[in-house]
C-alpha cells in the first residue's frame, strides 16, 4: 500500500498520474481489508500495538481510497474540493498514528514505532502540500518509501525465520520474544485492546466537523462522508470484537457512537438533493443523551476516566438537541474540537496502559474499593462473569445495546416529518442504524449466547424497523403501496404475536416488551391504512420506549451487580422442566472438591449425570450400578449405532484382566492415554470384572467396547472415586453435541439427569477421535469417527511405540 502511494505522489506534478485515481482508490480499499484482517487475526492470539496499528491503517486507506474514487469519477470537481475532503482525514491520522509511534518507541516496538512515524509524517506533509506550494509531494512520497524499506526488513526478517527453523531472527522481528512481555488479558473483561482503536475513530468523525468550525475546511459536503462512514462501519466492527473481549460497557459506548457517524453521513449526503440542511428530532436527541449518562454512570464504576470522557458525548447530544441545525451549527462543531482532543488524550491513556508496565492512573479500581464496603451493590466478578446460557459462545452479552436501541427507534418516530418532503427531517440513521443493524447485531450475539427467543425477537424487531424507517421516512411509501404494507405489518404482527404467547414462558418484562412493541405495529398498520388517530403513534412508541428503558437498565444492573436490583420478573407462567416446576437438577460447580465427592455419591447410588470432560459434556452411570446404566440406555433412547462406551481413570482398574489383552493392545492403550481418542477393542471375559452384569448388554456392541482414559483432571478424578464408568453424549440421539453445563438439563431434562457437574463451556466443541483396534495385532486399524485428534497423530502413536 505505501509503494502504491510512494509512486502516487512521485508522480504527481506529471500531467497524468501513472496510476488513475480510481484504480488506486480500489486497491487501496483491498489492502485495507487485509490490514485489517491481519490486525484482527493477530488479535486472536496476543496483545499488540500491531493491532491498533494495522486497524487504524487500514481505516485510513479505507476513507482514503474512497475519496480518491470520488475524485476519479468528477464528484470532487475542482483542487478545493479535494482539499476540504482529505484533510480531515489527514489530520486525524497525524495524530493517531504520531501517538501510537511515541507508545510504540516508548515499549520498544521500534520497527511498527517507525511504521507509524513514517505514514504520520506522510501524512502531516501531505497536509502542507495542499496549502502551500512550497512542500513539494516528493516528501511524502519519500516517507512512504521508508514505510516500504521498513516493512520489507520485517518480511525478510520473518522469512528468514521460519526457513531456518528459527536460528535466525533480525533485530526486532521475533514476534516469540515480544509475547512474554506483553499483559495478559482478563478473564473478566478489564482489557479491551481494541477501545484504542474504537477512540481512533471518534477522532476521524470529529475532526469533520471540527476543521469546519475552525476554519481549515471551507464547507461540508460529500467528499467527507467517506471518512464519517467508514468510521461507522468500522465501529461497529470494534462493537462486535469488544463483545469479543467481553466488555460489554465499551461495546455499547461503541455502538452508540457508530450511530452519530451514520447520522452525520446522512446529513452531509442529503445535501445533494436539497440545499437546506435537514432537522433534528429533539425527543430523540434528549433521551440520547439520557442513555449516555446512564451508560457513563456504569462504566465510572470500571474506570472513572472513561465515565467523564462519555459525558462529552452527553454534552454532545444536548448541544445538538439544541440547535435545529444540529451538525451544521457552531455549538455542537465546538463540542466536536472537545471530543478530538479528548478522544486523543484517551487513546494515548489507553494504548500506553495496554502496552505498558507502569501505568497511568485512570482511578481504575477506586469505586470498586469504595463499593466493597457496600452491602446493598457488590460488583459481578469472576471467571463466569460473562458465562453463556446456553452454548459455546466467545462473546459477551449485547441485550443492552438490543433494548438501547428500542428506545433510541421508538423515540426516533416520535417526529411525524413533513409527508412532501419526509427526508428533511434526520430520522432515517436513529431508526435504520439503531432499530435496525444494531438490534440484528444484539439478536446475533443473543443467538450465539443460547438465547433463542430473545434473539429471534430482537432480529424480527430489527427487521421491523429498517423496512418500515426505509417506507415512511425515506420516501418510498406511497398511496399505491398501502395495501401492500398493510399486508407485510399484520405477517409482522402474527410473527409476534407468537414471541409474546412465548414470552408468557420466559419473564414478565419480556411479556411487556414484545406486548408494547405490538403497539408500535398496529400504530404501522392504521398508518399504512391511512386511519391512525392522532397522537396514538405518539403514545405507543412512549410506552415502547419506556419499557425498553426498564430493559435497558435491567439488563446493565444485572450485567454489572449481583443479585436482581432491577429484576426482569418470574414467568408469567409456569411449566415442569426448564425453568419451572419444583423438581430441580442438582448443578454443582466443578472447581470444588466437594462437589465431585457429592456427583460420585449420586453415581454410587444409582444416579445418571452430566459431566465435563476434555472435549464436550457427557451423561455419565457407575459400571458397577446396572439399574443405572439401563436408566441411561432407555432414557436416552440410545441408537443401537451409536453405544455407549466405557472410561477408566487409568489402566490400573484394568489389571486384574490384563492376561484378557494381547500385549500390542495394551502396549498402544498405554501409549494413546490419557487423551481424546477411544479406542474400539475385541468385547471378551474383561468386561464381566467391571460388575455390569446383564446391563453390559447395553455397552458397545456384541463384537467389541469403545475405551477411553479422559486428558481431564475433573473426570478422572471421579472416576477414581467411582470406578469405571458408562457414558454416552448428554443429547438426544442425533442432535448436536452439548457444549456448556446448562444444556445437559435443558436437554435430557429431569428424567434423565439427577446432577450436572457445571464447568462452563467446554474447552472443546469437537468430540473425541474413535479409532478401531479391533485387527491392532496384525498392525492395521481404522477410524469410526475424526474428532480432535487427527488420524495422522494417531498413527504416529502406532509407529513411534509399537512398530519401531
Amino acid at each position: 500500500g505505501s509503494l502504491l502511494l510512494a509512486v502516487h505522489f512521485y508522480s504527481l506534478p506529471r500531467a497524468s498520474p501513472l496510476i488513475p485515481s480510481t484504480a488506486l482508490g480500489v486497491l487501496l480499499l483491498i489492502l485495507s481489508s487485509l490490514l485489517a484482517y491481519a490486525g484482527i487475526r493477530r488479535s486472536l492470539r496476543d496483545a499488540s500495538l500491531f493491532l491498533s496499528l494495522c486497524l487504524t491503517i487500514s481505516v485510513f486507506w479505507c476513507g482514503y481510497g474512497v475519496v480518491f474514487i470520488l475524485g476519479g469519477q468528477g464528484v470532487l470537481n475542482d483542487t478545493g474540493d479535494f482539499r476540504n475532503a482529505l484533510v480531515p482525514g489527514l489530520v486525524t491520522f497525524t495524530l493517531a498514528l504520531l501517538i501510537i509511534a511515541v507508545v510504540g518507541f516508548l515499549c520498544r516496538e521500534v520497527i511498527l514505532a517507525m511504521i507509524a512515524s513514517a505514514v504520520s509524517l506522510a501524512s502531516a506533509h501531505e497536509v502542507a502540500t495542499h496549502y502551500s506550494t512550497a512542500f513539494g509531494s516528493s516528501a511524502v512520497a519519500c516517507n512512504y518509501m521508508i514505510v516500504c524499506l521498513v516493512g520489507g526488513y520485517f518480511g525478510l526478517g520473518r522469512i528468514l525465520y521460519f526457513l531456518t527453523k528459527e536460528k535466525i531472527a533480525l533485530p526486532g522481528t521475533d514476534l516469540a520474544m515480544k509475547r512474554t512481555h506483553e499483559p495478559i488479558q482478563s478473564t473478566s473483561g478489564s482489557v479491551n485492546h481494541f477501545a484504542v482503536t474504537g477512540l481512533i475513530l471518534n477522532m476521524l468523525s470529529a475532526s469533520v466537523f471540527g476543521c469546519k468550525l475552525l476554519g481549515v475546511t471551507g464547507k461540508l459536503f460529500i467528499g467527507q462522508v467517506p471518512w464519517l462512514w467508514a468510521a461507522g462501519i468500522y465501529q461497529i466492527g470494534i462493537c462486535i470484537l469488544s463483545y469479543r473481549a467481553m466488555d460489554v460497557l465499551m461495546a455499547t459506548f461503541f455502538g452508540f457512537t457508530s450511530i452519530l457517524k451514520f447520522a452525520e453521513g446522512y446529513c452531509l449526503l442529503y445535501l445533494i438533493w436539497q440545499p437546506e440542511e435537514p432537522s433534528f428530532p429533539v425527543p430523540f436527541l434528549v433521551v440520547f443523551s439520557i442513555l449516555f449518562v446512564v451508560l457513563a454512570l456504569f462504566l465510572t464504576l470500571k474506570s472513572p476516566v472513561d465515565g467523564l470522557y462519555l459525558l462529552f458525548y452527553v454534552a454532545y447530544c444536548i448541544a445538538l438537541a439544541c440547535r435545529p441545525k444540529g451538525f451544521f451549527e457552531g455549538g455542537p462543531q465546538g463540542m466536536d474540537v472537545a471530543i478530538f482532543v479528548a478522544s486523543a488524550l484517551m487513546t494515548l491513556i489507553h494504548l500506553y496502559n495496554v502496552k505498558a508496565s507502569a501505568k497511568i492512573p485512570t482511578g481504575r479500581g477506586a469505586v470498586k474499593a469504595l463499593l466493597a464496603r457496600s452491602s446493598v451493590l457488590k460488583l459481578r466478578e469472576g471467571a463466569d462473569l460473562h458465562a453463556p446460557y446456553l452454548g459455546y459462545s466467545k462473546y459477551a452479552d449485547a441485550e443492552v445495546l438490543g433494548y438501547a436501541c428500542s428506545v433510541l427507534a421508538s423515540f426516533a418516530i416520535t417526529m411525524t416529518g413533513n409527508p412532501q418532503a419526509p427526508l428533511a427531517t434526520v430520522v432515517i440513521p436513529w431508526v435504520v442504524v439503531a432499530g435496525g443493524i444494531l438490534k440484528l447485531l444484539g439478536g446475533s450475539v443473543a443467538f450465539a449466547r443460547g438465547k433463542t427467543l430473545e434473539s429471534s425477537a430482537f432480529i424480527l424487531y430489527a427487521v421491523m424497523w429498517i423496512i418500515w424507517g426505509l417506507a415512511r421516512y425515506g420516501g418510498l411509501y406511497g398511496t399505491t403501496r398501502s395495501f401492500h404494507a398493510a399486508v407485510g405489518i399484520i405477517a409482522f404482527m402474527l410473527f409476534n404475536g407468537f414471541i409474546v404467547f412465548c414470552t408468557l414462558f420466559l419473564n414478565i418484562a419480556w411479556f411487556f416488551y414484545s406486548l408494547t412493541f405490538l403497539l408500535i405495529a398496529i400504530s404501522f398498520l392504521l398508518d399504512a391504512i391511512h386511519a391512525l388517530p392522532a397522537g396514538y403513534d405518539i403514545a405507543a412508541t412512549l410506552i415502547f420506549g419506556l419499557v425498553s428503558f426498564y430493559c435497558f437498565l435491567s439488563a446493565l444492573f444485572n450485567s454489572v451487580f449481583e443479585g436482581s436490583c432491577l429484576p426482569m420478573g418470574r414467568p408469567i407462567v409456569q411449566l415442569s422442566g426448564v425453568g419451572g416446576g419444583m423438581t430441580k437438577c442438582l448443578h454443582l460447580p466443578a472447581r470444588k472438591a466437594s462437589s465431585v465427592k457429592r456427583i460420585a455419591d449420586i453415581l454410587k447410588s444409582g444416579g445418571t449425570c452430566g459431566i465435563p470432560t476434555d472435549t464436550v459434556y457427557v451423561l455419565v452411570a457407575a459400571c458397577n450400578r446396572p439399574d443405572a446404566v439401563e436408566k441411561a440406555h432407555q432414557s436416552k433412547r440410545q441408537a443401537q449405532d451409536r453405544p455407549m462406551s466405557l472410561w477408566i481413570s487409568s489402566l490400573k482398574q484394568l489389571e486384574p484382566a490384563k492376561h484378557l489383552f494381547s500385549p500390542v493392545l495394551w502396549d498402544f492403550m498405554e501409549a494413546a492415554w490419557p487423551s481424546p481418542i477411544s479406542l474400539v477393542v475385541p468385547r471378551g471375559e474383561w468386561v464381566d470384572f467391571l460388575g455390569m452384569k446383564d446391563s453390559a448388554k447395553y455397552v458397545g456392541t456384541p463384537q467389541s467396547v469403545a475405551i477411553r482414559i479422559p486428558d481431564c483432571s475433573v473426570t478422572t478424578h471421579l472416576i477414581d472415586l467411582v470406578g469405571p464408568i458408562v457414558v454416552t453424549s448428554a443429547n438426544p440421539t442425533g442432535e448436536a453435541d452439548t457444549t456448556h453445563h446448562n444444556q445437559v438439563y435443558a436437554k435430557l431434562g429431569n428424567k434423565v439427569v439427577d446432577a450436572v457437574l457445571c464447568d462452563g463451556p467446554s474447552p472443546e466443541n469437537i468430540a473425541s477421535t474413535v479409532v478401531d483396534c479391533t485387527k491392532i495385532d496384525s498392525g492395521n486399524i481404522g477410524f469410526f469417527r475424526v474428532g480432535l485428534i487427527p488420524k495422522s497423530q494417531v498413527k504416529l502413536i502406532l509407529i513411534l511405540f509399537l512398530l519401531p
